[in-house]
């Protein structure tokens, strides 16, 4: 099975602006694909901007609204998936969401954010309630988390368990905790044996500042790609065949003892 060549889009868009915001991500859809890519994942909230406030009831959208039919035509004219962030209205919620529509237009997954982050979150966006959401893609287990559910490593280890080969976690990380990009994400991919793709947001927001540093992490927990502060496309691969032998190699997962954590829930 040949690698997948994956692009993250490390870009903030134009706050409020979701017709711009979808060009911007059909532009980045066709240098993504110019360069072999068969994915191309976007960051936190990228259809409407993170920092939109008052604006989140205004723009939220259902999980099959116009811009998710906008993005499954952007996905289909360039030939690879697309993952994206948006705020999902399902009645009178409203979810942190992130959809991954796939090469053919169709959605292959939906997930609704579990940890929110801050008072900006936990006063315009419900909690979703189900940590391990996946779709398969080229022959991969891909799984989805957005942003601070990352952080929490029961979320991963829940996605090893259940399979999965990369999981891609759109973020909107913020100063200081550029820590999160640097160091934690390559332990997660490590501990976990998989390829961790995390594509961040980027520049003044608001009142966010966010740092860039969008990377995929590999199973060894080496970085393979990692962009800079600015707006950026960044291409890395995933490659099963040497997922397979890292996982062959490293014992975590077979070591676990899950008997002597029973305390931890």
């Amino acid at each position: 099975m040949p690698p997948l060549r994956t692009a993250l889009l490390q870009s903030s868009g134009r706050p409020g602006a979701v017709a711009e915001n979808l060009k911007a991500l059909d532009e980045a859809a066709a240098r993504a694909a110019a360069s072999g890519a068969r994915l191309l994942v976007a960051p936190e909230l990228f259809l409407t901007g993170y920092a939109i406030g008052d604006a989140v009831p205004e723009l939220a959208e259902p999980a099959d609204g116009p811009g998710a039919r906008a993005v499954a035509e952007i996905a289909v004219r360039h030939g690879l998936a697309v993952l994206y962030g948006y705020p999902e209205r399902d009645g009178e919620r409203i979810f942190n969401a992130s959809q991954l529509i796939g090469p053919d237009g169709a959605s292959l997954a939906n997930y609704r954010k579990t940890h929110l982050f801050g008072c900006f979150e936990q006063e315009w966006f419900t909690p979703g309630e189900q940590t391990v959401v996946q779709a398969d893609l080229d022959g991969l287990r891909i799984g989805l988390l957005i942003c601070y559910d990352v952080e929490f490593p029961e979320n991963v280890r829940a996605h090893a368990l259940a399979g999965t080969d990369l999981l891609l976690v759109p973020t909107a990380q913020m100063h200081p905790f550029q820590f999160v990009a640097e160091s934690v994400i390559p332990v997660r991919a490590f501990e976990s044996q998989m390829y961790v793709a995390y594509v961040n947001r980027t520049g003044p927001e608001g009142e966010f500042e966010f740092v860039g540093l969008s990377c995929l992490a590999g199973p060894d927990g080496t970085v393979r790609t990692r962009a800079g502060r600015g707006e950026e496309l960044v291409i890395g691969e995933v490659d099963p065949e040497f997922l397979a032998a890292s996982r062959a190699a490293n014992p975590y997962l077979n070591d676990r003892r899950p008997g002597l954590y029973g305390s931890l829930a």
